[in-house]
């Protein structure tokens, strides 16, 4: 019996590794997304401007990586208390200037470095609508709680979109000819936009995506908001809030990319690792035993092997944990 319906997702033709580094941007799914590859030990920089929704703020924010731009405190404005940057998430918000604006320079720094490396960047776009500043015309990626008349809201043209997002990944190539783009589209319902507004938004980023993913041939689509709207189809998938998709299915969304994008090897690999992970978060009700010395021991010994077999997984922290329990059970003994 088939419950639901079901989607052929094309493999990457260069399926992702340990040995990659991934860059993330985009929505809060992109936050996810990072969550389970970070837990899986994968390289990854995530959101350098913080959450961004909408692919003017998404483009600007990898061009800004690519030529390494500088902010300085004219980019900056005070509000409600805080120092903001129209440009970023409140994440780098700070009372103080000074601080709001190293905090800044320090992520824009990171980014220029780790784009010219990176092997695969990932760009999830939330929401085509877009605001401006009605004093200059400035578009924001984040509206910091100001008031509504400050702002007014427009929803982006799918041309627009499409040729926005295209420039700045044809930019990215020439800066970094040996890398993969996956494009991807956050099934988070922008509910405050209306249901129907919701929808007119995401198809103009679906149609644009699909546009330059037929005339770029490193761009690839990944369909995380066809899994969650068209094959899970149920609120049982979401929050509370009917907007955000929940753990099952964010881990489903999670399945589907790892089957589509990493080899098999890789997928091996993973478990392993998980299985590390697992052992090292594991909270023991009787440390002292022998029974937790000798699974101590044996996850020091396995983290050592996968550590050896690929010198590239960063897991000094995990055999740091488990080689110093072993000395404190034998010191206390």
């Amino acid at each position: 019996m088939q419950l639901h319906l079901t989607l052929d997702i094309p493999q990457l033709e260069k399926p992702i590794s340990y040995r990659d580094s991934i860059l993330l941007v985009g929505s809060c799914f992109t936050e996810n997304m990072t969550d389970r590859l970070q837990q899986h030990k994968f390289r990854c920089l995530s959101n350098p401007h913080g959450i961004l929704f909408n692919p003017m703020s998404v483009a600007d924010s990898i061009e800004s990586y690519i030529t390494g731009r500088t902010y300085t405190d004219k980019d900056l404005f005070y509000y409600n208390e805080l120092w903001n940057s129209w440009d970023h998430h409140t994440r780098f918000s700070n009372i103080n200037q000074e601080p709001a604006l190293n905090n800044i320079n320090e992520s824009q720094i990171h980014a220029a470095t780790f784009i010219k490396q990176a092997d695969v960047v990932v760009i999830t776009l939330g929401s085509a609508f877009q605001y401006f500043l009605k004093e200059n015309g400035k578009h924001v990626a984040n509206n910091h709680r100001a008031p509504a008349q400050w702002f007014e809201k427009r929803l982006l043209e799918t041309s627009l979109i499409t040729e926005l997002l295209s420039d700045v990944i044809k930019k990215l190539h020439q800066a970094n000819p040996f890398v993969q783009v996956i494009l991807t589209i956050s099934p988070v319902r922008h509910i405050r936009d209306g249901v129907v507004d919701n929808n007119r938004s995401k198809a103009r980023l679906i149609e644009a995506v699909h546009t330059i993913c037929g005339s770029i041939d490193y761009v690839k689509y990944f369909p995380a908001y066809e899994i969650v709207i068209d094959i899970l189809r149920d609120y049982r998938y979401y929050d509370v809030d009917f907007v955000h998709p929940n753990y099952l299915s964010t881990t489903y969304v999670w399945e589907q990319f790892v089957q589509s994008s990493m080899s098999a090897e890789t997928q091996t690999v993973m478990k392993e690792v998980h299985e590390i992970m697992t052992a090292r978060w594991h909270k023991p009700r009787f440390p002292q035993t022998d029974a937790h010395k000798n699974f101590m021991k044996s996850y020091s010994l396995k983290t050592q092997n996968i550590i050896s077999a690929h010198p590239y997984i960063n897991l000094q922290e995990e055999l740091n944990y488990f080689s110093e329990n072993q000395l404190s059970n034998h010191a206390t003994k």
